[in-house]
């Protein structure tokens, strides 16, 4: 029943009613248009290169609204998808200056196509690593000390073989080609090394003796090199306990470029002053005494091929009577593009060499027999190095990354000691790597490596080894943070080692505008090469013996170092500190001592890699580096660097004291100084350019080798060679250090013409490097380069 009067309110009601429902439906078809039409999406597809070059930019973080959403590929493109109306579109890359574009998109746009142009920064020195987390890093950021030398500085300088550009480092030197890094190893002849070589992420190490052939590297396409001080097993393997030196060479860029270069040197009279009395050295009379070599480097641009070709040949007719050396080499790179498929790139990169020559070991004394060979210690050889490198890289536009590296690597020896051998390395390595933004990268990968050695003396001889490691870098804030592992399994013939874990970490913090203070630790492992334990070899007469008791050895590298930018005008400088402390457990050290039978050679003397036992390597490392205008057009560029060292044999290994003896265990000084190692190093370098013109100075310290075998100074060996070494005649009276100067000049006569005077040992400093190896006196050298 109706309440009185509600009869005449029904109609109302139900018409508001039908009202409210209609407007609401309006409302709500207009809110679904509204949305629609603010939900259309747009494709932005963008192209990152270099404002300067015009060059593709790789690996630049793209964000929108602040939010990182995508990476540019191998050629610099992006593709990211939005909604229409207000966005900011951020591009960053180390090293340039980060570019913004505010973008009002329509409904009228389906594809917005874009060229970002990014400048390089003028207020930092702009150098960029990979070495360090296998990708891109400002050198400031890094958790590791390095070291960078520029192309510019290799070839002005008329080095012949990677091996002198590596020398000029600060922090590294080389004895008869054993890398050492911060004093990690002193002399170990042509077996094991504590550092890792590479060209491109790809090792270099042999098969056999597990050594760097410097010489097979090439130096006509250079992007830079790399250096890492400090134990990097985690990224490189065993052989990384001390380091990583790691090549990168250059990608063709937009113009084709072809570079052909010439020279030839003449050695100088070496005159040697000792016990106050004056020898010339001369043994080669009136004749000039030449070395000459040329190169040829052509890279270019075809469709989505890049092509790198280059060639080099090399003579030398020795310093050291009866040493000469004769080889060429050629490689190829290449890199195609694939132009349907957005990231995907694959290649090969090829390398041959043939060497021919004769091996200078031992001198004759330290006066007139200097270079002068002991009887019967040259061996003539003739080697063959190939590698071939196949790869594949894949990476989309979220950040991901697979990379998958291969090689194989052949070496063929002959000389005439009747100890021909091959040695055939295999490698690959299956690596992924994420970057989740611009502040996060991580990087997972699986090696293999296996080795095989046939030799008619030694027998044949295989080894293999399997790996996996993961490593993290995140920035946050102003820290920087890197850590990662690795699991590693090594085996040479029968003996095997256990799954060996190796860690590291570093942290990095931005502590005021230009200032950088990083700390790091990471512990290293190296499992001995094949020649180290089974491999009887002859230098000449003189024997280097296996031992196949020699066990692996571990060590931990311990470091904390401040790094300073600074800017005056337009010259952009650094100032690097750190102190470091390494330390290795049962450490592997070649021993001088007589391991054969009286019937051998030298009544069984010879060489013989041993665990010495445990070993602390502590210091401090100062570069000061720095680049740009001083006034008008000229400019300057500058590397030094100093180290500090105080290497100390803590324990010795019973075995290693039984075979060598009490009284010979801790060498020529009777102390626990660890052998063949110098306290101070200092290098430099300075390069003046003005207009076409340009000029430089290098200098190269090494104190006084403190300790060696105490064999080489006993006077054990004089009946071998009368009258006899003199290395301890040498010793004493020659208790200071050696410096070296090098001087440069070059003027440019056009575009396409430099020609090059160099003064390499510009005082004729005659000094000994290692026992009973004289260096090479002054030599003039005159190069000319064609550039196309």
């Amino acid at each position: 029943m109706l309440a009185p009067g509600s009869a005449k309110l029904l109609p109302i009601v139900t018409n508001y009613n039908q009202y409210t429902v209609r407007n609401c439906l309006l409302l709500l078809v207009a809110f679904f248009l509204i949305n629609a039409v603010n939900a259309q999406s747009v494709n932005i597809n963008g192209k990152v290169i270099d404002a300067v070059s015009g060059e593709s930019i790789a690996g630049a973080t793209v964000s929108l609204d602040s939010v990182a959403i995508a990476a540019t590929d191998i050629n610099g493109s992006f593709n990211v998808s939005t909604l229409i109306g207000r966005h900011v579109l951020t591009v960053k890359m180390v090293s340039f200056n980060t570019e913004r574009l505010v973008m009002n998109l329509t409904g009228n746009d389906e594809t917005q196509i874009i060229i970002i142009r990014l400048t390089p920064s003028s207020q930092e020195l702009g150098t960029v690593v990979i070495s360090a987390g296998k990708f891109e890093q400002r050198i400031e950021e890094v958790t590791v000390s390095m070291e960078v030398v520029k192309p510019s500085a290799i070839h002005e300088k008329n080095t012949v073989t990677m091996e002198d550009a590596i020398d000029q480092i600060p922090g590294v030197n080389i004895v008869d080609g054993q890398a050492n890094i911060r004093g990690g190893s002193g002399w170990s002849y042509g077996a094991g090394s504590r550092v890792q070589a590479l060209v491109d992420d790809l090792p270099q190490l042999t098969a056999d003796a597990n050594d760097a052939k410097w010489t097979f590297l090439p130096t006509e396409n250079l992007e830079q090199v790399e250096v890492i001080k400090g134990a990097s097993s985690v990224l490189f393997g065993s052989s990384a306990l001390n380091g990583v030196i790691n090549i990168r060479t250059a990608y063709p860029k937009s113009e084709p470029i072809t570079r052909v270069s010439m020279f030839t040197g003449v050695y100088d009279k070496p005159v040697f002053k000792i016990d106050g009395k004056e020898y010339n050295l001369k043994w080669w009379g009136s004749r000039m005494l030449k070395t000459a070599g040329n190169s040829f480097f052509h890279s270019r641009k075809i469709g989505q091929l890049d092509l790198t070709v280059g060639s080099n040949t090399f003579l030398d007719e020795g310093y050291r009577q009866g040493e000469i050396e004769l080889r060429g080499r050629f490689n190829i790179n290449t890199r195609y593009r694939f132009k349907k498929i957005d990231g995907l790139s694959a290649g090969v990169n090829f390398n041959t060499m043939t060497t021919e020559g004769t091996l200078f070991f031992l001198w004759q004394n330290d006066t007139t027999g200097a270079y002068i060979p002991a009887s019967n210690t040259l061996s003539n050889y003739r080697t063959y190095r190939t590698n071939v490198d196949p790869f594949v890289t894949y990476s989309d536009k979220k950040g991901n990354t697979i990379r998958l590296r291969t090689r194989w690597f052949g070496t063929k020896n002959e000389n005439n000691t009747s100890q021909n051998s091959t040695a055939n390395l295999t490698y690959y390595e299956l690596q992924y790597q994420k970057r989740f933004s611009e502040n996060f990268t991580i990087t997972a990968g699986a090696v293999g490596v296996n080795s095989l050695v046939k030799s008619e003396l030694y027998g044949d001889h295989n080894g293999n080894q399997q790996a996996m490691y993961l490593q993290g870098d995140l920035k946050w804030k102003k820290f920087t943070f890197s850590a990662g592992g690795r699991a590693e399994k090594n085996k040479v013939d029968d003996y095997s080692d256990e799954i060996t874990p190796v860690f590291r970490a570093g942290v990095n913090y931005h502590l005021l505008k230009e200032t950088y203070i990083r700390a790091s630790a990471g512990q290293g492992y190296r499992f001995p090469s094949i020649a180290e334990k089974y491999i009887r070899t002859n230098v000449g007469s003189l024997v280097v013996y296996p031992n196949q008791d020699l066990t692996p050895e571990k060590g931990i590298s311990y470091e904390l170092g401040i790094r300073q930018n600074y800017k005056v005008r337009d010259w952009v400088g650094y100032i690097d500190i750190a102190a470091f402390r390494n330390e290795y457990k049962n450490m592997m050290e070649f021993a001088f001592a007589q391991w054969g039978k009286f019937t051998d050679p030298f009544i069984g003397n010879g060489f013989k890699s041993m665990n010495v036992g445990d070993t602390r390597i502590q210091g401090v490392d100062i570069s000061v580096g720095g680049t740009g205008k001083l006034v008008g057009d000229l400019t300057m560029t500058m590397l030094f660097g100093y180290t500090y060292l105080d290497p100390m044999q803590l324990t010795y290994d019973s075995l290693y004291t039984t075979k060598v003896g009490v009284a010979s265990v801790k060498g020529s000084d009777s102390t626990d100084f660890l052998k063949y190692r110098s306290r101070h190093m200092l290098k430099g370098d300075i390069d003046f350019k003005w207009r076409k013109f340009s000029a430089g100075l290098s200098v190269h310290y090494m104190s006084r080798m403190e300790n060696v075998d105490k064999i080489f100074v006993s006077g054990l060996l004089d009946f071998a060679f009368p009258p006899g070494l003199g290395i301890g005649h040498y010793r004493a009276n020659h208790t200071g250090g050696d410096i070296v100067y090098d001087l440069r000049t070059s003027c440019r006569f056009s575009k396409n013409v430099e020609l090059a005077f160099i003064v390499k040992n510009l005082l004729n400093n005659i000094y000994m490097q290692r026992p009973a190896d004289m260096q090479a006196p002054r030599i003039f050298v005159g190069q000319v380069t064609f550039t196309l």
